[in-house]
């Protein structure tokens, strides 16, 4: 069945997100989780790498290694994230999946929203509740 904006925004909102992006290089992927990271449209990433990929591209199935980034951002920004995203990405049709946060310490998710606010709080230093230790 084709994935339709009807069939996406059929899912519950979620408040907090993981968004998973993927990317041939590390470079890439530190420039990607950067860009997202200084524009507050993620409080923060995770590169994993080089990961084995195996998927079907233009009639053939290929094979190659990739990073993993892993932002966290808010409900709110994922179509800025996204859009960044694609904006940045090398690929034709880069994957950029979301998966809801359910649960985690309230903490921790309150320095997420703080992080990915368009205005900073306070005097504008970009210093969140955790710190780097947020991660």
């Amino acid at each position: 069945m084709p994935v339709t904006d009807a069939a996406s925004s059929a899912v519950p909102e979620a408040r907090w997100l993981t968004v998973l992006t993927t990317t041939g290089s590390v470079a890439g992927a530190e420039a990607l989780a950067r860009g997202a990271v200084e524009a507050r449209l993620a409080a923060c990433a995770q590169i994993s790498g080089p990961v084995t990929s195996v998927y079907r591209w233009q009639g053939a199935v290929e094979t190659a290694a990739e990073w993993q980034v892993l932002l966290k951002t808010t409900a709110r920004r994922y179509a800025d994230l996204e859009a960044h995203l694609r904006a940045a990405h090398d690929y034709d049709v880069p994957e950029i999946v979301a998966t809801p946060i359910v649960r985690g310490s309230a903490d921790y998710l309150r320095w997420l929203e703080t992080e990915t606010e368009t205005t900073p709080p306070g005097d504008g230093d970009g210093g969140g509740a955790g710190g780097a230790d947020a991660r």
